[in-house]
């Protein structure tokens, strides 16, 4: 039985755990199991595989997607480049958790542990069929894990962006200044804070909304509820609008993809 699953923490609703059990039924994949782990602290990680050395593959989710960066023995280039990981591909002997193996007593144990950003993958492709020329330029809210993919994703697409914080950090705008000619400029906006997700479907990322035209594309990286506050009040005004579950599971299958894959640690 090869094992897959899921970190983060608190891990009440999750969609990978539902999308991968009813994916191993469809596909008659009978050799395969995916659970929730989780883990309060990231530290907690190499327990976790020394309590579980089936396992073949994890999601990451938050608040861990950039502190799991210290325990990878290798990370590809664009998840190196946004500064997250999501997906975890657990083959061979780790170096890295060698170094952990005295303070929980891992020695023994083969496993390397690779990471991934399918985020990345999931956004752009999900992003790209709807993109027009005039979204040249992108307003990012929020600016945590997820958020670095898709700023990953709009470099590699070579459109410029501004992140918008609640708090002030270098180079960004905070959400408390921005102004209708913001929105006119910056056509593009993501919204990758837990804003408006479940069960708060009454709350909204602070924007100036009145000025969003039929030229804004609003999207949403939440995918439950369907439709955001944040993507009715820009379905209101005439933006295109998108949610984030065809992100999710491209994201998925990506994972999915890499667990299996036949290609060797590099």
């Amino acid at each position: 039985m090869k094992h897959y699953g899921l970190i983060g923490f608190p891990l009440s609703h999750s969609f990978s755990k539902k999308y991968f059990t009813e994916k191993f039924e469809r596909e008659k994949i009978n050799d395969a199991q995916y659970d929730l782990f989780p883990i309060e602290h990231i530290s907690h990680l190499p327990a976790l595989l020394k309590k579980h050395p089936d396992l073949c593959g994890l999601n990451v989710t938050v608040p861990y997607k950039i502190d799991v960066l210290k325990y990878l023995d290798w990370i590809e280039h664009d998840a190196r480049n946004a500064g997250a990981v999501n997906c975890i591909r657990i083959t061979a002997e780790s170096p890295v958790m060698a170094a952990f193996s005295g303070e929980i007593g891992i020695k023994g144990h083969d496993f390397k542990l690779e990471g991934y950003n399918t985020d990345i993958y999931g956004f752009e492709m999900s992003l790209k069929p709807i993109l027009k020329n005039y979204h040249d330029q992108a307003l990012v809210l929020g600016d945590g894990g997820a958020a670095k993919a898709v700023k990953c994703v709009l470099d590699n697409l070579g459109i410029p962006f501004k992140s918008v914080t609640r708090k002030h950090i270098p180079g960004h705008l905070l959400f408390s200044d921005l102004k209708p000619h913001h929105i006119r400029d910056y056509k593009l906006i993501v919204n990758t804070t837990p804003v408006g997700m479940y069960p708060n479907v009454d709350e909204c990322p602070d924007i100036p909304y009145d000025a969003v035209t039929d030229e804004n594309l609003l999207y949403d990286l939440i995918y439950n509820p369907e439709q955001t506050l944040f993507l009715k009040k820009g379905e209101d005004r005439g933006a295109t609008t998108k949610n984030g579950l065809e992100m999710l599971i491209l994201q998925a299958e990506k994972a999915w993809e890499i667990w299996t894959s036949k290609q060797k640690y590099p």
